[in-house]
């Protein structure tokens, strides 16, 4: 097996948040979520974000996905001003999507055909990201006769289908049992391997962003949250998950980065996550 380390270098910026803040209005007033918030996603860069509940993670997503609005600074995607959905940008959400009157094929090639593209040409791409994920026998089912895994996977090869360069994941597989998350990570990775999407993963697990990324943002307790740490992730590719969990120089990362997340995680409960009565 080739191993090869990740280089620290910076590399081209896809994404950038330059200065940004976001608030909602309460009953009580206008709340801030994250404040000021500069982070830049590199050209095929997997980037993971942890922090504690309530600290603004899924907002950010949000913002780059154009579903939300900043109340100050600017989102940039090819350092073009955000202002609206790109159609670069694939989005991957927490809880499924899948339409319960399609099958497994449908599913996947709805992107596409909201896109314009022929049925026939639309469910002949469908299929082929279904064999990549490895479902192509699962095709015609509907997603209540598949398990959580498979609608995982399902719900992966529709926003791959669709080929944005730029891949947003929020808690994707949060809800699955330890060994199916495992296999799910490491289908993940070889996937992303394949072209090199630029990634932002959103997670509450250390290990998986550590096992993942090419580089984790530690978010502040909220609110008004905002990056308080950048670590970038030396572990060599490809990566097995379970077997790179178990290595010394992983134990470091995580320690390291632990120390960070534990203050965050203590100020946000502290504070019950800043959240307006």
């Amino acid at each position: 097996m080739n191993l090869s380390k990740p280089t620290a270098q910076p590399r081209p910026g896809v994404v950038a948040l330059r200065g940004v803040s976001a608030s909602f209005a309460t009953p009580h007033g206008n709340f801030e979520v994250v404040r000021e918030v500069d982070l830049t996603l590199g050209e095929g860069e997997f980037l993971c974000v942890v922090g504690p509940t309530g600290c603004g993670k899924s907002t950010l997503l949000n913002l780059v996905a154009g579903l939300l609005s900043p109340s100050a600074g600017t989102v940039l995607i090819d350092d073009e001003p955000l202002t609206g959905i790109h159609p670069a940008v694939g989005y991957l959400f927490q809880a499924d999507a899948l339409l319960p009157w399609r099958d497994a094929l449908e599913n996947v090639a709805l992107g596409l055909r909201f896109r314009g593209v022929p049925r026939q040409e639309a469910e002949a791409e469908a299929h082929a990201w279904l064999q990549r994920v490895g479902l192509a026998g699962a095709a015609r089912r509907y997603p209540h006769q598949l398990s959580g895994g498979m609608k995982k996977r399902v719900a992966l090869a529709q926003v791959l289908a669709v080929n944005p360069r730029i891949l947003l994941m929020d808690e994707p597989l949060a809800a699955l049992d330890v060994q199916t998350r495992a296999q799910m990570e490491n289908q993940l990775l070889r996937l992303w391997a394949q072209d090199r999407r630029s990634v932002i993963f959103i997670t509450h697990d250390l290990e998986e962003a550590i096992a993942l990324g090419d580089r984790v943002i530690v978010m502040s307790a909220g609110p008004s949250s905002r990056p308080v740490g950048s670590h970038v992730i030396d572990l060599p590719r490809p990566r097995e998950v379970e077997e790179i969990r178990m290595t010394p120089r992983f134990l470091e990362l995580q320690r390291e980065i632990w120390r960070q997340l534990r203050r965050e995680v203590h100020a946000g409960q502290d504070g019950a996550g800043g959240w307006p009565a």
